[in-house]
């Protein structure tokens, strides 16, 4: 079976082609396909955006579609970024930028109040209308300074509760116990009893 990934974040694709490696599961990303664009993200929650993903991905290929939303929820910022984490410092933010800002926005921020999760929401569509759903979590803290090489976006001020940050750890650990990979490993066991 062939599934569009519904993102054009190549470090999205990456992951997400090791996370849902199933036999008989193909998957192309939508970037691929002439005339694909991404829709705006105009859910108010990672759910409702990753359903828009995989529904313009449908609408333009005809072939199911699978998306995911993530968003970083940070305690001492009221769950900010959340929804707009790839969007934080504005529409054309880079990773940079948006690590930037976070920190920012938490300057003087104690340790123990700089809780956060990164939350994931997949979405799975098929052209006879099902539609599948899972949901992974990953509790850490945000860090007052970046550390690590390895990951994307947040991943150097975010820190899992051993004190490493994801930018710390290998790609292998990271897809065993990220958000994603919870995410991943649920709509992997929904999309093999299809």
């Amino acid at each position: 079976m062939k599934f569009v990934l519904a993102t054009f974040n190549r470090d999205k694709v990456r992951e997400l082609e090791a996370l849902l490696a199933l036999p008989g599961l193909t998957l192309a990303p939508v970037a691929d396909f002439a005339g694909a664009l991404s829709p705006a993200e105009t859910g108010a929650t990672l759910l409702e955006n990753a359903r828009i993903k995989a529904r313009a991905a449908l609408a333009l290929t005809g072939l199911p579609s699978l998306a995911d939303d993530t968003g970083l929820e940070v305690d001492a910022l009221g769950g900010a970024p959340g929804v707009h984490a790839a969007r934080f410092a504005g529409p054309s933010a880079t990773y940079d930028d948006n690590v930037t800002l976070l920190l920012e926005r938490l300057a003087g921020v104690p340790a123990a109040r700089r809780t956060a999760r990164f939350r994931t929401a997949m979405v799975a569509l098929l052209p006879d209308g099902r539609e599948l759903c899972a949901e992974g979590v990953l509790e850490g803290v945000i860090l007052d300074e970046r550390r690590g090489s390895h990951g994307f976006g947040y991943d150097p001020v975010f820190a899992l509760p051993d004190g490493r940050t994801l930018a710390e750890i290998g790609d292998a650990e990271k897809n065993r116990i990220s958000h994603r990979a919870t995410a991943a490993e649920r709509l992997s066991k929904l999309l093999s009893s299809l």
